[in-house]
């Protein structure tokens, strides 16, 4: 869902927003501020967007019964 028009608002991934490290965004509007922290300037940069990591399945439970046919 990284392209999606329905985003919370975040200056981590707003166009107009720099890193600086990788808690604080320097904001031409707002100056230093948290990645949490969001404005009414907010513009959404897909590419700034870090998905979350997938969910690795969990093999513990499969037997070798489950692999015969």
């Amino acid at each position: 869902m990284l392209f999606t028009k329905k985003i919370d608002p975040s200056c981590a991934y707003c166009q107009r927003g720099k890193p600086i490290t990788s808690e604080k965004v320097l904001c031409p509007k707002k100056g230093v501020v948290t990645a949490e922290a969001s404005c009414s300037a907010f513009r959404y940069d897909p590419l700034k967007r870090v998905p979350p990591r997938p969910i690795l399945p969990d093999f513990s439970k499969l037997r070798d019964e489950d692999f015969t046919l």
